[in-house]
């Protein structure tokens, strides 16, 4: 099998006009919808988000969940704009590359480099944990969940979930679609039993704290710290971070300038009536107490749903941890789209050598970034869990900064792209200059506010290298890195460094 490989046909050319060889059309409204969801996972973040949110604001829950909704509303609504002026499967690359140059742009492509081919590596270990869980409650098997502890064995299944993953994201979006309907649905139908069950205990005053919804659960002014709501921004980072795969796929979607817009918008409002119902159950099912099943308890905060869906759920427990199985599986394999389209993108613009260009013929999908970006994945999870899972376990929190930072610059990139034109009606003003703006500023706050608090030793892991945090050092030698593999390649290959392919023209 071939591959074939893209460029620019000539210097300044327009972005709109560079088909990569992907698959025209693929993908729909509802299609975009559905993965975008996969991506974000809800059951497997909110299994493990309820229990430590909860810890810090309380009864506040669903009000700390709405406020990290809105950072994320704000830059997707930035996003929107950007794709329409450009569709452009490089996203934040691109984008930012033709706002604020090619040395800003690659940093921002290196970020979200970083945080969706080393989250696969945590989605991959989750997934094994719920492999094995479900496997043990379906045959009544108590060791066979001990498996998971089990070094060679779970790094072994870790890498078959990977390669599996890899080998639907090869063939294409139509497979992508069929396998995300299914675990997607599952997991949101086995959320929604999970709420009804706690409501009707609530009801018949069997819960295990049960209480009636109050309004002033839902009032974010209730909560009564600024740490309180700077969390409710770090949660967003975690709980909400995923919708901009399906922008990701501009270029396969049907009605390339509008409909992977409205796809990441409806993803997020989705996404955020989920968590306010299961959120909302959940509170009023175990309250905030310190109890065995209390969301206070710390031994259960780790995976609320392992020790809830028992006592909620009866003999139908295991449908949860197959819900999360499924959930982590499924994100796996979605939020191997954004990464594969990246590395293509840049490979086309000459921002990485040519190979990562190459598409293939048959499944018209970036078969070599994909590759890359599964191996990469897999060797550091093999490496990291053998080494320790500090380490592994803290470059998850360091990819919080990232995912922070590549979506400030990027909403920032559609503030500056649009400034001229942004005053030139109230739609404009508050789509391409406003929103973006505050959605941008917050999660820059946000990272920096992020990368002082993690140079404390205690911070993460509780992990420290002479004194600072191992995850302070960890997003460090992450943008050190970016910076080595920009000049390397710029010595290489210093057209795009150069503008030649992406320029920073502006709408007339």
């Amino acid at each position: 099998m071939t591959d074939t490989t893209g460029r620019p046909a000539e210097a300044g050319a327009d972005a709109q006009t560079h088909w990569k060889g992907l698959s025209k059309g693929a993908v729909g409204l509802m299609g975009g919808l559905v993965i975008g969801v996969s991506t974000i996972a809800p059951a497997y973040t909110l299994s493990g988000s309820l229990g430590p949110t909860a810890s810090a604001v309380g009864e506040h829950l669903p009000a700390i969940l709405l406020v990290g909704f809105v950072p994320m509303l704000l830059v997707a609504i930035g996003y929107r704009q950007l794709n329409k002026a450009m569709p452009d499967s490089g996203t934040t690359f691109t984008w930012v590359s033709r706002a604020f140059g090619p040395w800003v742009g690659w940093m921002g492509s290196w970020c979200l480099l970083a945080a969706t081919i080393l989250v696969l590596s945590n989605l991959a270990g989750i997934a094994v944990d719920f492999f094995y869980l479900a496997i043990s409650q379906l045959s009544g098997q108590e060791w066979i969940a001990g498996l998971t502890r089990n070094v060679p064995v779970n790094i072994v299944t870790c890498l078959a979930f990977m390669a599996a993953a890899a080998w639907i994201s090869y063939r294409g979006m139509e497979a992508t679609k069929t396998f995300q309907y299914v675990l997607v649905s599952l997991q949101v139908v086995v959320l929604l039993w999970f709420s009804v069950a706690a409501f009707s205990q609530v009801a018949a005053g069997t819960a295990f704290d049960g209480g009636a919804v109050s309004l002033e659960w839902f009032n974010p002014f209730g909560v009564d710290s600024f740490s309180a709501f700077a969390a409710g921004v770090s949660l967003s980072v975690f709980v909400y971070w995923g919708w901009d795969v399906v922008v990701t796929m501009n270029e396969e979607s049907r009605g390339t300038t509008t409909t992977p817009g409205r796809a990441a918008i409806a993803t997020i409002f989705v996404v955020v009536t989920l968590y306010m119902l299961v959120s909302v159950a959940t509170l009023s099912y175990s309250g905030v107490s310190t109890g065995e099943l209390g969301l206070g308890n710390p031994d259960i905060q780790g995976n609320v749903f392992a020790a809830l869906a028992g006592p909620v759920m009866g003999p139908f427990a295991v449908l949860m941890s197959l819900a999360v199985l499924s959930s982590s599986a499924s994100s796996l394999q979605s939020t191997m789209i954004s990464p594969a389209r990246t590395m293509l993108a840049m490979g086309h613009y000459g921002a990485l050598p040519s190979k990562y260009a190459r598409v293939s013929p048959v499944h018209h999908t970036p078969g070599y970034a994909t590759v890359v970006a599964v191996v990469i994945a897999s060797v550091f999870y093999a490496v990291m869990r053998v080494v320790s899972e500090n380490v592994l376990w803290d470059t998850i929190t360091t990819l919080g900064m990232m995912v922070c930072f590549y979506y400030g610059v990027t909403a920032l990139a559609c503030v500056w792209y649009f400034r001229r034109e942004a005053t030139a009606s109230l739609g404009n003003l508050v789509t391409k200059l406003v929103a973006p703006l505050l959605g941008g500023l917050l999660l820059l706050v946000f990272f920096f506010q992020t990368a002082w608090d993690s140079m404390d030793p205690a911070y993460g892991s509780g992990s420290h290298i002479g004194g600072v945090g191992l995850v302070f050092i960890l997003a460090v030698a992450i943008f050190v890195l970016g910076i080595v593999a920009m000049v390397v390649q710029y010595l290489r290959d210093p057209a795009f460094f150069r503008r030649r392919f992406v320029t920073t023209e502006y709408p007339a």
